[in-house]
């Protein structure tokens, strides 16, 4: 399989197997109209396997995101054909409007324009919960 290199754009790598899907429908990347290539499976040596995502396009992507779906992920920025910046990413503390609480008698249920806000809870078990209602995240 050949995908081609960027010139402009970003890369997602050393995704978890699995986790690119989720990453792209997160990232809304169907929304772009750019090309997006999602390779899902690759072999790797660090990781046995692993998943990639190509941005042909230099647009700016929600580093929390991808900290919340895979904290291991690296995000490549490319110019020029050039590798220019690499960025290692963590979990966020806070979440805003990536995930909703699914806790009917939260508070984000009855006020609509209320953002949905999670905080870390637990690191070493990867543990979002709502910022009104304590609610975990699935």
């Amino acid at each position: 399989m050949n995908v081609d290199s960027i010139h402009n754009g970003v890369v997602i790598d050393h995704i978890t197997a699995g986790c690119g899907m989720r990453l792209y429908e997160l990232l809304e990347l169907e929304n772009l109209d750019c090309s997006v290539a999602l390779i899902k499976n690759v072999g790797s040596k660090k990781m046995q396997r692993k998943d990639i995502i190509k941005i042909d396009a230099d647009i700016p992507v929600n580093l929390d995101i991808i900290g919340y779906v895979d904290p291991g992920a690296t995000v490549n920025v490319i110019r020029n054909g050039v590798l220019v910046e690499k960025k290692t990413i963590d979990m966020p503390l806070l979440l805003q409007n990536v995930i909703k609480c699914k806790n009917p008698r939260c508070i984000t249920s009855c006020e609509q324009e209320l953002a949905h806000v999670f905080k870390l809870t637990d690191r070493e078990n990867k543990v979002y919960r709502c910022l009104y209602c304590e609610t975990k995240a699935n």
